[in-house]
């Protein structure tokens, strides 16, 4: 187990990074390179006046490098027309696009077979046979898809041999939206966890307003259903454990998903943001047993003691000891919640006022969300995808669409807005929704890619000036699964500070990023230690790294 921080040595570690110029003077500045370059997509949800349900939450977007090439690609998924839930034609294929590695993407998706059927919602990559090729886990309504890179550029559907089709004996056709990849038992072979919405029946759909001005329903109009949980059989098929795992107990609206071990005894932990209904923490108990323990950690409701709309989470450390904390995006009034991991009973407390998230978010809807570094100063910062729900426009006499969000983390607990001075193209609203992290033109400062109802994609260059160094760890395990997924990684810096990750996927809303560990070095040109902690439970040792590198690291 890494060892904690504490107070003294995170205030220590603030004041190091700050007196060295960590990043202090960088703006974080991005500009949208989707209308020049790619990738050109629109996000379709079949709305055609009926008020759907559905037709709210699209959809995520992942980043992966498919092709192995070292350039990182992106994969939308798409909706579909309503309420037939059938594509019907290429405006609502999910779309897979080809990083050329000089800044332009291409099209490739009927190519790689990954167009897909039925209403996609979310998307979770990950190589999961452990053949050196990520593949591609698709959430969707009544239908999920796996499929296998095949390693030429192409996929293959494996669903039904898989044993993922998404049919629950008991619920019937799940409507999932969010997925993670995750080795809950540490056997070196990814598991799935996917959360599931509501049930839905197209035949048995209320109807809320009136006939003259019809609205979308609240939650509360839908019955809640169990997330689940599938054990992967190192045969390409997956075993339903959702009931022997304690997860079946547990019945909410599940929407975003993500991952950390929590309280470091190295088994992965899972987080699930609930929409209006208490959130879940499922602690890992090992041998294949969950805990469902939002409400004793401090979670499952925010500080005034009542459950949020949560969408997109995000789980770790934003104040840099040793902890992973958690964040999740939800709608007007209800703020951006954020809970620092105090390493003791209640292992969570609510920050979001203190680290001035609450102000900066309160007249807000969120979807996608990250705890990012992007100006490489050694701390993360918050990205989030915003927008309003169709009709609260006239609640609220404001657009549905709004800018997205970029806060910076100053380093001593508290986060602040400078949306309004990350340049011009950062203004443009959107109804947008998954967010995707990746270093997409490998300059060493992280960009994202997001999805918009409707409207074009963006894809945000990150282009901050003055920017720190930075370290990005590629993991190779062999015992471990071959993404690394559950590495911890602690970065000692030369003037002696530590600074954490933790390697996963699973990111936001519905989405999927890079692999890759990152970290923002400030004004430090290297690592004096990097200390990996794999899943298998070994420990690696690298001294003396040079920064602004992308370095292969292969699990002894």
């Amino acid at each position: 187990m890494a060892a904690r921080l504490s107070t003294t040595d995170t205030i220590a570690l603030t004041l190091l990074l700050l007196a060295a110029g960590a990043g202090a003077q960088a703006q974080i500045r991005f500009e949208d390179t989707a209308g020049k370059t790619g990738p050109k997509f629109q996000l379709r949800n079949g709305a055609a006046g009926k008020f759907h349900q559905p037709e709210l939450m699209l959809g995520g977007v992942a980043a992966l490098d498919y092709n192995n090439d070292g350039c990182m690609d992106i994969f939308f998924t798409n909706g579909a027309e309503m309420p037939s839930l059938k594509k019907s034609g290429p405006e609502y294929f999910n779309r897979l696009f080809r990083n050329d590695c000089h800044g332009a993407f291409t099209d490739v998706t009927e190519k790689a077979g990954v167009a897909g059927e039925g209403y996609s919602m979310g998307v979770a990559v990950a190589d999961y046979d452990n053949d050196g090729y990520p593949d591609i886990f698709v959430a969707g309504l009544n239908r999920n898809i796996l499929y296998r890179n095949r390693g030429d550029g192409t996929f293959e559907d494996v669903t039904a041999k898989a044993r993922l089709g998404g049919v629950d004996a008991h619920y019937g056709k799940l409507w999932s939206v969010s997925a993670a990849w995750v080795d809950i038992d540490n056997d070196g072979w990814l598991d799935l966890v996917v959360s599931n919405y509501v049930q839905w029946d197209p035949k048995l759909e209320p109807t809320c307003g009136t006939p003259q001005k019809p609205l979308y329903c609240h939650p509360r109009a839908y019955h809640d259903t169990p997330n689940q949980l599938f054990r992967n059989n190192h045969d390409g098929t997956f075993t339903d454990i959702t009931e022997s795992s304690g997860l079946g107990a547990q019945l909410g609206k599940g929407m975003g998903v993500a991952v950390a071990d929590y309280d470091g005894d190295g088994l992965m932990d899972i987080f699930v943001a609930n929409d209006s209904v208490p959130n879940f923490l499922f602690h890992n108990l090992g041998h294949g047993k969950f805990e469902e323990v939002g409400m004793l950690a401090g979670v499952a409701l925010n500080d005034d003691g009542r459950p949020v709309a949560g969408m997109g989470a995000d789980f770790r450390d934003f104040d840099n000891d040793g902890r992973p904390d958690l964040i999740f995006t939800a709608m007007f009034n209800d703020t951006y919640p954020l809970f620092r991991n105090t390493g003791a009973a209640p292992a969570f407390e609510d920050v979001t006022a203190r680290s001035g998230l609450a102000v900066a978010t309160r007249m807000l809807t969120g979807w996608g969300i990250g705890l990012q570094d992007f100006d490489n100063d050694g701390f993360k910062d918050v990205f989030a995808a915003n927008s309003h729900f169709p009709s609260m426009d006239q609640l609220l006499a404001t657009d549905v669409s709004l800018p997205n969000s970029v806060l910076r983390n100053q380093g001593d607990g508290r986060f602040k807005d400078v949306s309004k001075t990350a340049g011009a193209d950062f203004q443009l609203p959107g109804q947008y929704r998954g967010a995707a992290f990746a270093d997409f033109d490998n300059d060493g400062r992280l960009d994202v890619v997001v999805s918009n109802v409707n409207g074009p994609a963006r894809l945000f260059r990150n282009v901050t000036p003055n920017a720190g160094h930075w370290l990005a760890l590629k993991l190779t395990g062999t015992r471990s699964n071959r993404d690394g997924i559950g590495a911890s990684v602690t970065v000692t810096l030369a003037g002696g500070g530590k600074i954490y990750n933790h390697c996963t996927t699973s990111v936001g809303y519905a989405s999927s990023s890079e692999p890759l560990v990152r970290f923002g070095l400030g004004d430090s040109a290297g690592a004096r230690l990097v200390q990996i902690r794999w899943p298998s439970g070994r420990v690696q040792e690298l001294h003396d790294v040079k920064g602004d590198q992308v370095l292969q690291v292969r699990e002894p």
